[in-house]
């Protein structure tokens, strides 16, 4: 398919509810949509592992996420457990690649989802992969990252961000 326009930051789309899939042929079209978003927007940013339909405006319950070599195509995910352990780390997002919000996630999730076949799978993810997930599966539900900060003092540019983490400072 092609990579598509990524909605950024005050799209009122971003904070849609997204339905359920139901037209299969449809969800592989977005799934190849997503992955070709994906790859263009590493290739143009940099850094970048998972999006949700709603970010290209479509808004279906739709995750694709690349991991190192590993690709989670994700249709109507939805958590089945979360540990009460949670961590706390800076989260971006290609809706707003030049903020960090600084957030709390759970350490695991267990995530029930179709696969791009329509097959229900079931699976545990803990670390960076479970905050990944719970970030997506939060664009499925209209929430963003910015709404999960603690305080007001809980965001910072990337390059300032960067330059924190470079310096030390």
């Amino acid at each position: 398919m092609a990579a598509r326009r990524i909605l950024q930051l005050g799209d009122p789309v971003l904070r849609e509810i997204s339905a359920p899939v139901a037209d299969w042929r449809a969800a592989a079209e977005t799934l190849r949509d997503l992955d070709d978003t994906l790859a263009e927007f590493r290739r143009t940013h940099g850094f970048g592992r998972g999006i949700s339909a709603i970010q290209i405006g479509m808004p279906l319950r739709i995750i694709f996420l690349r991991v190192e070599e590993t690709v989670y195509e994700l249709v109507n995910p939805a958590h089945t457990w979360q540990s009460e352990e949670t961590f706390e780390l800076w989260d971006d997002c290609f809706s707003f690649p030049e903020l960090m919000v600084r957030l709390r996630r759970h350490r695991a999730v267990r995530v029930r989802h179709q696969d791009g076949a329509g097959e229900w799978r079931e699976f545990t993810a803990e670390g960076s992969l479970s905050e990944l997930i719970q970030h997506e599966m939060d664009h499925l539900d209209g929430i963003l990252a910015v709404d999960r900060a603690e305080s007001p003092r809980d965001f910072a540019t990337r390059a300032e961000y960067l330059r924190q983490r470079v310096s030390g400072g």
